[in-house]
């Protein structure tokens, strides 16, 4: 369906989850794949291995996301690496919930540096070098949370807005030098996140969803490729909803 030959990507939070995916499929598409990750080395070393045969580059670099320094010597080191970079997924992040009154401020700072910051500190990097190449394709990964808000998760929601209005606000700056900036919301999707909620719950939210089933990852990563593909070079500054209805 999606054919990435020469195309060069960068994904932050790549070694779970829809990271995860992401790494594959790009790859799986012919596209060279530069993914950061803050701490499972033997996980980055198992994809690293899984593609050192094919024909295409696949190398993951550790780095965390929320600290501007470190973020700036992987980025110049992955455009060594590449030469060039097409296309940037900024995905990485986490949630640390709990009742704002319970809330400690540690926890409110580390999910809005790492969702919010790193999303900033990472698009930093690259920007300079979409506007001299005159082409880039930015998709963040936002969520349902930041349009509707998520009860115990003031911090994560918060920083899933913050990451729509980025994109809203860097689409307009770079729409006329041929960088389009788009975003994802997914819902309620299967992933380690969704296992960590305890059954109960998860069987309340699943009665929430208008498609009465959680989403795969599959179909959060299709989206993002279309918004990484020639198909989506008229569209930017929007924010693709994948949620089965929840916020219909």
């Amino acid at each position: 369906m999606f054919d990435f030959t020469g195309k060069n990507v960068v994904i932050t939070g790549g070694t779970r989850g829809i990271g995860r995916s992401l790494v594959d499929s790009f790859a799986g598409c012919n596209a060279n794949v530069a993914y950061l990750y803050s701490s499972s080395d033997e996980t980055a070393s198992s994809i690293d291995l899984k593609w050192s045969e094919s024909s295409v580059t696949v190398k993951g670099y550790k780095a965390d996301v929320s600290d501007f320094k470190a973020v700036e010597v992987i980025a110049e080191t992955i455009l060594h690496d590449l030469g060039r970079v097409d296309i940037l997924i900024n995905n990485a992040g986490i949630t640390m919930d709990s009742f704002f009154m319970m809330m400690p401020e540690d926890d409110w700072s580390k999910v809005i540096n790492i969702n919010l910051s790193g999303v900033f500190n990472v698009t930093k990097q690259f920007v300079p070098h979409f506007i001299y190449n005159h082409f880039g394709k930015i998709i963040n990964v936002a969520s349902v949370g930041g349009i509707i808000g998520s009860s115990c998760q003031t911090n994560y929601s918060a920083s899933k807005a913050g990451i729509i209005g980025f994109t809203k606000s860097l689409s307009k700056e770079l729409a006329g030098i041929g960088i389009n900036v788009n975003a994802v919301a997914p819902g309620y999707i299967n992933t380690e996140m969704l296992d960590a909620i305890p059954e109960k719950l998860k069987k309340e939210y699943q009665k929430s969803i208008p498609a009465k089933r959680f989403g795969t990852v599959e179909e959060v990563v299709y989206p993002v490729m279309f918004l990484a593909s020639e198909y989506s070079n008229y569209i930017t500054g929007e924010t693709i909803v994948i949620d089965g209805g929840l916020t219909a």
